[in-house]
């Protein structure tokens, strides 16, 4: 591949990641708040961004599968990371049309002082920071004569673990605790992060990308395994656009080969000389 078609295939691979999740998202929001190609493409184009800039930091082999699968499950995590921060901690929005707010809430109550949001939003990227520093002490350590094995159970599954008690604090005040739920995320997380450890070294990497995979999975799992149970923000609330429940249906086969297209290359890539911690 020569060097200057490299950010081509970055910038593809993210929109291929975008496009994932603005399906499953458009999916599930657009019977009860409509549908608009701007809204659709966000993610799209967001993700397209970010797959350069994270395929510059973590200098990925954009000439394996192994290399395409890391930077598809990297950007996911990134977009998603993105998009849920500026929903949580920047956007100004009417939170009436939702069950559960987006914007950062106790207890359903709306913290309503911009700057106190971005104070703790700021707060939140810090403690993202610590936990990346974290996995990166536990590699130096397994870099010294410490366990790779026993280090991937420790910090596989901390992406996971983020989200499931992000996920209790912003939801369970509302929907209740549920038990199975809040150990999915890191659980699947700890299997994807021991899948990934076959394919790099990188331990970063290795958690970082078991996040993303476990937030494609799980939302796949919910959008299209239960088609007809609202999202938790939307729940009593009414579908304003019955259309919808047939027009998003159109969107099913792209997210279906894009969900192959990764599996496919998935598979490619463990048939493929590969230098991972097993």
């Amino acid at each position: 591949m020569p060097l200057w078609t490299e950010p081509l295939v970055a910038v593809a691979v993210g929109l291929l990641a975008g496009a994932h999740a603005s399906t499953w998202g458009m999916y599930k929001d657009a019977p009860h708040e409509g549908f608009t190609w701007p809204k659709y493409l966000r993610s799209i184009v967001a993700a397209g961004v970010l797959a350069p800039l994270v395929q510059n930091l973590f200098r990925l082999d954009l000439h394996t599968a192994a290399g395409l699968v890391q930077l598809f499950a990297l950007t996911y995590t990134a977009e998603r990371f993105v998009h849920e921060f500026y929903k949580t901690f920047l956007r100004r929005e009417d939170q009436s049309k939702y069950f559960i707010p987006m914007a950062l809430h106790v207890d359903g109550v709306v913290v309503d002082n911009p700057a106190l949001r971005v104070v703790v939003g700021l707060l939140y990227l810090a403690g993202i920071m610590l936990i990346g520093a974290a996995v990166r002490v536990f590699e130096l350590l397994t870099a010294s004569g410490g366990s790779a094995v026993l280090s991937i159970l420790l910090v596989g599954s901390a992406g996971g673990w983020l989200s499931a008690f992000g996920g209790a604090w912003k939801d369970a005040p509302l929907e209740g605790f549920d038990l199975r739920k809040f150990f999915r995320s890191p659980l699947l997380a700890l299997a994807y992060a021991a899948a990934l450890a076959g394919l790099t070294r990188n331990y970063l990497v290795i958690t970082v990308a078991a996040l993303g995979l476990t937030i494609a999975t799980i939302e796949t799992y919910k959008t299209f395994f239960f088609p007809s149970v609202p999202r938790g923000k939307f729940a009593g609330k009414p579908v304003l656009f019955p259309a919808m429940l047939r027009r998003r249906k159109r969107f099913v086969p792209l997210y279906i080969a894009i969900w192959l297209a990764v599996l496919a290359t998935a598979v490619a890539a463990f048939l493929s000389p590969r230098e991972g911690l097993w």
